[in-house]
């Protein structure tokens, strides 16, 4: 099986990003959300709105749409500039997906910002399902701009 999910920061986002349509910021910025896609889903750079085809099915915590993003934080380490969220969990759960889409609930019909690539199906049964976003830095934070 071919997987159809590649990591990206999807290419409308960027210019969404220099016209001014995104705010990172902790206070009063806009909403982010995350939502979890099955193997089959067909994701890249070139995704630009949130979509349920192929969205896992909700249970548990898990709704459709995916869950809300908090404790963003944006900083400027070195000269890249970095995107941080809190780990999010989904708890009684039954669920398997290979990827995610994180977006923008306040601006646009919620658009994309960037396609996350687990590397392989990862699931989880009557447990929880948790998000881990990696280190705050320049060469691993979730979302980076050089």
């Amino acid at each position: 099986m071919t997987l159809s999910i590649d990591q990206a920061v999807c290419n409308s986002f960027k210019a969404q990003l220099l016209d001014g349509d995104h705010d990172f910021s902790a206070a009063g910025g806009d909403v982010f959300k995350l939502a979890l896609y099955q193997s089959n889903a067909v994701l890249n750079a070139t995704t630009t709105v949130f979509s349920s085809v192929n969205e896992v099915t909700p249970n548990g915590t898990y709704t459709s749409g995916g869950g809300v993003l908090t404790g963003q934080t944006v900083s400027l380490d070195g000269s890249v500039g970095i995107v941080d969220f809190a780990d999010l969990s989904f708890t009684g759960v039954t669920l398997s997906a290979l990827g995610a889409v994180i977006y923008n609930t306040s601006f646009g019909n919620n658009a994309a910002v960037c396609v996350l690539d687990f590397g392989a199906v990862k699931t989880a049964t009557s447990g929880t399902f948790t998000i881990l976003f990696p280190a705050f830095t320049s060469s691993a934070a979730i979302l980076r701009i050089a």
